[in-house]
């Protein structure tokens, strides 16, 4: 049995991917409990079959987590539901943020007809099936490292029935030069790096073209910030939008830069 103590010292905060609960930190006085814990929360949210906690962070070159399950199904493969798509995806071998499902759709709906669009660091495709299900587009180009979470866009995309866009795998240095033609949108959701590579992305971008770049911010002036990086890479340009999109930790936020190249 749970003691109302050991019930209180259950983090709040913790994500549901699909099916699967996942605690990002979890109390070292509470591991000799997880069990019970995992079972407890299963019986408190119906639709979850899978209780797990991370125990690596993202890290490495596909930017995967570690995680242990501690009660539920032996799975860490799930169908999430998102804006009207079904995204499937195994949350340890893919990098996937539910947290970003308002800033996914926030996207979609800035998107014009007919837009070209090129998504880089493109996952298990969140981003293009979102934009794809909402906006008549003309065609969206992603481009993914991780074979694995690549596998899964391929799955995703028949899975929405979703007909315009196209999935290259490999390192986006060495795949983007052999795209022919500019784009009206670039996304680029890889926050620590996604800036060093404004300067091979910049010519891929058609004139008066949207760039959305994703990086990390402490919480303080942001503009500013966003402007004396953007600087550093583009000569014209106008910054439309600085979105806060999550707190990386209490002093750093997530962000993304809305810039126009004029």
């Amino acid at each position: 049995m749970l003691t109302k103590k050991q019930l209180a010292l259950i983090p709040r905060s913790f994500d549901m991917v699909g099916d699967i609960l996942i605690f990002s930190e979890f109390p070292q006085e509470l591991v000799k409990k997880e069990k019970e814990i995992g079972n407890y929360l299963l019986k408190k949210f119906k639709h979850i079959k899978v209780i797990a906690k991370k125990t690596h962070f993202h890290s490495g070159k596909y930017r995967t987590k570690k995680i242990k399950i501690i009660a539920g199904e032996k799975r860490k493969t799930t169908i999430h539901k998102e804006s009207g798509c079904l995204l499937k995806l195994d949350v340890e071998k893919c990098y996937f943020s539910p947290r970003l499902s308002n800033e996914r759709l926030r996207i979609a709906k800035q998107v014009k007809k007919n837009e070209s669009i090129l998504v880089l660091f493109s996952g298990v495709s969140p981003f293009s099936c979102v934009i794809a299900k909402h906006k008549l587009v003309k065609k969206i180009y992603d481009i993914e490292i991780n074979p694995i979470a690549h596998g899964y866009a391929t799955e995703n995309i028949i899975l929405n029935k979703l007909l315009n866009i196209q999935l290259l795998q490999g390192d986006v240095i060495k795949v983007l030069p052999t795209i022919k033609g500019r784009f009206d949108r670039i996304i680029m959701p890889l926050p620590k790096l996604s800036h060093t590579y404004l300067d091979l992305v910049i010519k891929k971008l058609k004139k008066k073209g949207i760039i959305h770049i994703y990086t990390f911010f402490k919480k303080d002036n942001l503009r500013k910030q966003a402007t004396d990086l953007i600087r550093l890479y583009i000569k014209d340009f106008k910054i439309k939008k600085v979105i806060k999109c999550g707190a990386y930790s209490p002093y750093l936020y997530r962000i993304c830069i809305d810039v126009q190249v004029v």
